[in-house]
């Protein structure tokens, strides 16, 4: 990324996919959920609450990184189990994308309970188009001679895009899955819950290894649950998970079938001065993403994102404050539940810039060795101001790209937030400087320039 990326005017807005009226009515199902670039960059793929699954493809007409529509298929249904009395939601938690191959594309997508990979391709349809049969029906009179005998022909009609499930991975969790990640093999993946992480390969849907149990005796004695999980980008021994303790184990497979015990700690000592009620809380980690060299580890907690070096474990080389701002409404902030709200982090292509979501669909965007930010916000009036030409969301004075030093950043700690509009789930292009925003029901692209 060029230093004018990561600045003040660097960024605008590129499209948005969703509902573009006026009128407010978006229903439970249309929120998206999880938000995810193949590693090409040319497919974007988008999951919601409703449990379908949305992929886009880079329009190759347009210079500029644009997107179109490519299918939707419904990948998840809600459910029943009987044996707990449990309604199981069709909510997709996460997407993730297994390497090209050939022609089609294969992807994993999760709700609660079951994994099912995807097989998308597109397909022809081929329609008869000459027969001995009247109106496709009747028999025809019986032919003078062999010149007169028609052949059924064949020709092809349109080109569809199909989507089927080729496995479907179920039965494997007792509690809620929240993180599944592909290895670096491509012939495996880890699925986690807040207990295990069970280790499956991508071609048996009957069997996993459990290799991560945190699950105690008595569950009286549970002190931490797992957040997050993610396989190391280049060694396929190596993969990491974070605890609601504020801890992030790195285990290596090659150790022990049960990775109990942990290769690295990353752990930072607690300032005693610091420590509130909310304490755990805030500190739990939401996320954990690799940097893609796999040198480096970024993690983000209610309050900060942090980078650490994956060869120092006693405390992070970098501490980037996102909600300071907020320290003061913990109270208010918990008794609306919002508190307990899941932020995720993403790196960007080349490691440099790391980004985040916040309040009132803010989300930051750092350059990690400067921390130089810049603040955007996905908002509607966005593309309304493309269309005609006007100044972007927070463009006072009119300034480029609705960006003015310090405006935004005003804007993010003044008492009107919209805790209900939080940017939780984003994806970064792998090779460009364009990013995905899930923003409630609508879909936000941004590039640098």
């Amino acid at each position: 990324m060029d230093q004018d990326a990561s600045g003040s005017g660097g960024w605008r807005f590129a499209q948005c996919f969703g509902d573009k009226g006026e009128v407010e009515d978006i229903t439970e199902a249309d929120i998206i959920s999880t938000v995810e670039f193949d590693s090409t960059g040319n497919y974007l793929a988008t999951g919601d609450k409703g449990g379908r699954v949305v992929l886009f493809e880079r329009n190759e007409q347009k210079k500029t990184c644009e997107y179109k529509f490519y299918t939707e298929f419904q990948s998840h249904e809600p459910e029943f189990d009987y044996l707990k009395s449990l309604e199981i939601e069709e909510k997709i938690n996460k997407i993730k994308w297994c390497k090209r191959q050939n022609s089609a594309h294969f992807l994993l997508s999760t709700n609660d309970k079951t994994i099912k990979l995807w097989k998308v391709f597109e397909k022809q349809l081929r329609v008869v188009s000459e027969s001995n049969l009247l109106d496709g029906q009747r028999s025809s009179p019986a032919p003078m001679s062999a010149q007169h005998l028609r052949l059924p022909r064949m020709a092809q009609q349109d080109n569809i895009i199909a989507a089927v499930p080729r496995k479907v991975y179920s039965n494997a969790h007792a509690y809620h899955i929240h993180s599944i990640s592909v290895n670096s093999d491509q012939e495996t993946y880890v699925s986690a819950d807040d207990l295990r992480i069970n280790l499956w390969n991508l071609d048996l849907s009957d069997r996993c290894f459990n290799i991560v149990d945190i699950k105690p005796v008595n569950m009286e004695e549970l002190t931490e649950v797992i957040t997050a999980a993610e396989f190391h980008p280049l060694h396929c021994n190596l993969f990491m998970y974070s605890s609601s303790k504020s801890n992030i184990k790195l285990a290596d497979m090659r150790d022990s079938a049960l990775c109990d015990k942990h290769a690295k700690m990353f752990e930072e000592e607690e300032d005693p001065t610091n420590r509130s009620f909310f304490s755990e809380i805030i500190s739990s980690i939401s996320d954990v993403k690799f940097s893609r060299d796999g040198r480096y580890i970024l993690s983000r907690d209610y309050l900060n994102l942090k980078v650490w070096d994956i060869n120092m474990e006693n405390r992070p080389v970098k501490i980037i404050p996102i909600h300071d701002h907020l320290r003061g409404k913990l109270c208010d902030l918990y008794e609306n539940d919002c508190i307990f709200d899941k932020f995720e982090c993403v790196w960007s292509g080349d490691d440099k810039h790391v980004l985040t979501g916040s309040y009132h669909n803010y989300f930051r965007i750092f350059d990690v060795e400067t921390l130089n930010d810049v603040v955007l916000q996905a908002d509607k009036s966005a593309f309304k101001a493309k269309k005609i030409g006007g100044p972007l969301p927070g463009n006072k004075g009119g300034m480029k790209n609705g960006m003015r030093p310090g405006g935004m950043r005003e804007n993010m700690a003044l008492e009107t937030l919209d805790f209900n509009k939080k940017i939780l789930h984003a994806s970064w292009h792998p090779r460009e400087n364009t990013i995905a925003i899930a923003a409630t029901n609508n879909l936000f692209l941004y590039s640098a320039a």
